[in-house]
């Protein structure tokens, strides 16, 4: 069982840390902070690029703690 949930918090941990790198820095076919930025405005959300800032953020290091936490907790 606790391997099963390792598993699952790696795997969600590479996929918000990705989907966060795409948001700021543009990797893995991302439109980066400008693009990001613009889709947001076109929703209404102004300015769009701090909240595609804040959002990237929160995704890229609420990934990167979930992996630092599930590989903390093997030993």
């Amino acid at each position: 069982m606790e391997g099963g949930l390792l598993l699952i918090r790696v795997v969600l941990g590479v996929i918000m840390v990705a989907h966060g790198a795409q948001k700021l820095f543009g990797w893995f076919g991302g439109h980066g902070l400008s693009g990001t930025g613009s889709g947001l405005e076109s929703m209404g959300l102004k300015p769009g690029r701090v909240y595609a800032a804040v959002n990237g953020l929160a995704e890229f290091g609420g990934g990167a703690s979930t992996r630092v936490v599930a590989m903390s907790s093997i030993s």
